[in-house]
């Protein structure tokens, strides 16, 4: 079973309800129609009513039965304004000024979830990353206990001896330019979670990477990562976790076993922490264009699911995204 399919079983056993602030755009209309149609999850399509209804028509998408939300009219905005005044205030938002953001379907959609009307949100045909995980950092915030937001490319890869039965996790590949030390633990522990969550993991293997494996190389870039090797040992100990080692010696046994001897993840490793985002980012396009795997991005860190899509997203890929937030809806 691959790795969507994985997903989507998960997702039917407990439909949850996922709102979708750019419900007028004609992919995200095309996916929610799907994702209704298969019993994959509860979509919410947020926008002028009639426009959503029109547009759906014309693409030949059956959405009766959907529920579709105007920000500007929905009788829930007065209690959404009050509630994000009180989050906010001491930010200097005021009351004029949340009722102006709750008419926005992207702050109406993480009031959704931060109030527990909806599991999830999805958004990034047409909104950049900034411009959803802006508002759900403020009103969402992190997980307690997670100091950061990160992300994870779940890595389905052709051959089946990689990671586990070829599903690797990398992170972060998206969010985190150049983390410090404690940055870096706080993204290895969570990517571990999602590797379990999302990807069937039984035990995850983190593997913090470098270009030195065990002291071989001398250089503050080495420091960092053995600093945040540390640090997450005390934060997750029954973990299995290690660092810093090289590429090759994370995921090649013969490898590992040479270059770094008694590790409980070296050879091993199903989840990669990478020790910048221009290595992850890097790392998971080469995996992705030379090796020929399928790539799917989640957040990780926020207090409830948010997860965003590239712009030039194709229906499929809003489709396989809402599933993998309904099944870390779930977690």
């Amino acid at each position: 079973m691959g790795l969507i399919e994985f997903a989507c079983e998960k997702a039917r056993k407990c439909v949850k309800r996922i709102v979708l602030p750019e419900g007028d755009e004609p992919r995200t209309v095309r996916a929610a129609a799907r994702l209704f149609a298969e019993k994959l999850v509860c979509p919410v399509l947020l926008g002028n009513v009639d426009k959503v209804k029109k547009l759906a028509a014309e693409l030949g998408a059956n959405i009766d039965g959907i529920e579709i939300i105007d920000p500007m009219s929905s009788p829930k905005a007065a209690e959404y304004t009050q509630s994000l005044y009180q989050l906010r205030k001491e930010k200097g938002v005021t009351e004029e000024m949340a009722a102006k953001l709750v008419q926005d379907p992207m702050y109406y959609g993480i009031m959704m979830v931060k109030l527990g009307d909806a599991d999830g949100l999805v958004s990034g045909a047409v909104h950049t990353t900034g411009d959803m995980l802006r508002p759900a950092l403020q009103i969402i915030k992190t997980k307690p206990g997670t100091k950061v937001v990160s992300s994870s490319f779940l890595m389905e890869c052709p051959n089946k001896k990689l990671g586990y039965n070829g599903l690797l996790v990398y992170s972060d590949c998206v969010v985190m330019p150049c983390p410090t030390a404690e940055e870096l633990a706080n993204i290895a522990v969570p990517a571990a979670e999602t590797a379990k969550v999302l990807c069937g993991i039984p035990e995850p293997k983190v593997a913090l990477l470098s270009f030195s494996t065990k002291g071989s190389a001398k250089h503050e870039l080495v420091t960092k990562v053995q600093e945040a090797t540390r640090i997450a040992h005390e934060l997750a100990p029954d973990l299995a976790l290690d660092g810093e080692l090289q590429m090759d010696a994370a995921i090649v046994p013969e490898i590992g076993a040479s270059k770094a001897k008694g590790s409980p993840v070296a050879g091993y490793a199903n989840v990669l922490v990478f020790p910048d985002l221009q290595a992850g980012n890097i790392g998971y396009k080469i995996t992705q264009r030379i090796g020929g795997a399928e790539a799917y991005a989640v957040l990780q860190g926020l207090a409830k699911p948010c997860n965003d899509l590239s712009r030039g997203c194709s229906v499929e890929d809003i489709v396989k995204t809402v599933v993998l937030t309904a099944v870390q809806a779930q977690a």
